[in-house]
């Protein structure tokens, strides 16, 4: 994600960099009210002290809950079933102040309960926890909800409602139907080109009508990965043809790689063609001219679209993504695959050609920037692929001359992101065979537990066992959790050592409610779940005949920076890990994003896999 936090807070972060200037117009316009927001309370203060998963835990998995209390020596914890009785007991253990959270904790393990059932309920000191099951089917249904959440997104074909419910279904938004302006004949910005492109389809990157090819490549890469991670496993029959809700179903190719092929038929649409300048280059976005307002569905936006300058970060975003498919495809469709992999070629040689052709962090109008003036491990993420796919020298010898592949840093403290990708390069080169030397394979793979066993370090150092940094409360604090479970269950692929999927398992655990507010930030799971996400669409809380988002979105979670006025009036003072509120207009703490809801979508179906 953000490499320092002192760079997330001037905007380097995982997000978009014009967003504040976005809401505050809106709010001085009056198409997003200040009253809509001030009618949601601020969700720092959980109704219990026992903070729990409150979807719940598997029977074979890790179970522990923290406990907010000023008593400072032990304090019996019981476990009772639906009925009351208890069939579990013990006593937690103090761990005194937790700085992100700014309160007092201590810990209740009860992992050595291997029962099942529904509404358990932890007890503590006089308090309850909200109830939770322990089944071994606890994530089947999150697996489904947090892929489904990218056929949502998509843009240019209708939402339908047999696979979705009536209430999220809707027409294909940017196809050129008034009073869309297109995606299908898309003019650059002034002084860009003089041509026009037919850039359809792909996902809306998150709350607005954008697309965006770094945070694309960033998102499609982790989707094929969950199938590719979970077809080394064994595991791939969950994630196959007709087991997710896409209209690809029964066609001999597993639903996940549907999905993902929907985004990348659109960014390999954003190369620029051959006989223009920057051919083989990649647009680096395409969104309106002007922002639009909430609400707005995709099919009313009547705003002009315009492609933006090319740019190397997209350029190899589209290589990597490119690569990884030929890979994957081949064995379902070869002619696709020949597709991917000749783009994902061209778009290397011209990043080679055109290696600093830097995306401004100015062009914020209309659509987040992705600025991005570093590279090179954007070089190195995209030679790492098309090495792995190819075994091409050229590739592994940028591979072995990039100060990336020594590096200390590619596993960063604040994880990776669509501006940090060298980790992407690492996890590739440790787990898809290739022909490095058999010791600088040893230290790529020692690298990716190396950097598990500092999320583990971090986790047992916090109240909440969260994998982040104390400073690392930034915009998409959730995404950056997601992540860096995804580096603890390649270690533990890697090693087969339980305790890295024990600390993949535990980060679940934060996202869906053992956090400083008593929080699940996936709507639709646990008793108090988030349900007014920043979004365009879905958008109740801003008119009613809209719907909330739907079950399995992610929102981006606390932002200690409080970039918005809504996080900024409401969030005053709070500590980093509650600087979060339910409420459509806070865009710097409750978006969705497809950069977050992947890595959500990759870490629930690898929970969701039997032993």
């Amino acid at each position: 994600m953000s490499p320092a936090p002192t760079l997330a807070t001037s905007l380097r972060r995982p997000r978009r960099v014009a967003a504040t200037l976005l809401t505050s117009s809106l709010l001085v316009g009056g198409l997003l009210t200040a009253p809509a927001a001030a009618a949601v309370p601020s969700t720092a203060t959980a109704t219990t002290a026992v903070r729990v998963n409150q979807v719940g835990y598997l029977p074979d998995g890790p179970k522990r809950a923290t406990v907010v209390t000023t008593a400072t020596q032990s304090l019996a914890w019981q476990l009772r079933d639906a009925s009351g009785r208890v069939v579990a007991s013990g006593a937690t253990v103090p761990r005194g102040a937790d700085a992100p959270s700014g309160q007092s904790v201590q810990v209740a393990d009860f992992s050595s309960y291997r029962g099942s059932g529904s509404g358990y309920v932890l007890a503590v000191d006089g308090s309850g926890s909200v109830p939770f099951d322990i089944r071994a089917n606890l994530y089947d249904a999150l697996r489904s909800d947090a892929m489904a959440f990218f056929y949502h997104q998509r843009s240019g074909i209708p939402i339908d409602a047999s696979l979705v419910g009536s209430a999220y279904a809707r027409p294909a938004g940017h196809l050129g139907v008034a009073p869309n302006k297109g995606d299908t004949s898309v003019p650059c910005q002034a002084t860009v080109c003089d041509y026009k492109r037919d850039v359809r389809g792909g996902w809306y990157d998150a709350g607005d009508h954008g697309k965006y090819v770094v945070n694309g490549g960033l998102s499609t890469w982790l989707v094929v990965n969950s199938f590719e991670r979970a077809e080394r496993a064994g595991k791939d029959a969950a994630l196959g043809d007709s087991t997710l809700r896409v209209p690809e179903r029964d066609n001999g190719v597993p639903d996940v790689l549907d999905e993902a092929r929907w985004e990348l038929d659109f960014l390999m649409r954003m190369q620029v063609p051959r006989n223009k300048p920057y051919a083989g280059m990649a647009f680096h976005k395409i969104h309106d001219a002007e922002w639009t307002g909430i609400p707005t569905r995709p099919e009313e936006d009547a705003q002009p679209r315009e492609l933006h300058r090319p740019s190397t970060a997209a350029t190899l975003n589209l290589a990597a993504a490119a690569a990884q498919c030929a890979r994957v495809f081949r064995p379902y469709d070869a002619a696709f695959a020949d597709r991917c992999l000749w783009a994902a070629r061209r778009a290397w040689t011209a990043a080679r050609a055109n290696p600093a052709l830097y995306a401004p962090d100015s062009d914020s109008t209309g659509g987040g920037a992705y600025g991005d003036t570093k590279v090179t491990d954007e070089f190195y993420w995209a030679a790492a692929e098309l090495y792995a796919t190819t075994g091409d020298s050229r590739y592994r010898d940028a591979i072995t001359e990039s100060s990336w592949h020594t590096s200390p840093t590619d596993f960063s403290a604040y994880g990776f992101g669509w501006a940090d990708t060298a980790a992407l390069g690492r996890l590739t080169l440790a787990t898809v065979p290739n022909g490095l030397p058999t010791a600088d394979l040893a230290r790529v793979r020692s690298s990716v537990t190396s950097a598990a066993d500092g999320y583990l370090s971090r986790m047992a150092g916090h109240g909440y066992a969260v994998p982040v940094p104390a400073d690392g409360y930034f915009w998409g604090s959730n995404g950056e959790v997601a992540n860096d479970a995804i580096v603890l269950a390649v270690a533990g692929e890697l090693t087969g050592k339980r305790r890295y999927r024990a600390g993949a398992l535990e980060a679940m655990d934060y996202l869906l409610g053992r956090n400083a507010i008593g929080q699940s930030y996936v709507s639709g799971y646990g008793e108090t779940s988030s349900r007014n996400q920043h979004h365009r669409f879905w958008a109740h809380q801003a008119d009613a005949s809209l719907p909330h988002p739907p079950a399995g979105s992610l929102a981006g979670g606390p932002n200690s920076a409080l970039q918005d006025p809504v996080a900024q009036e409401k969030l005053a003072g709070c500590a980093p890990a509650a600087c979060y509120i339910d409420d459509i207009g806070s865009y710097s703490t409750n978006e969705v994003a497809v950069n977050w809801n992947a890595p959500l979508a990759w870490l629930a179906a690898y929970a969701a896999e039997r032993p």
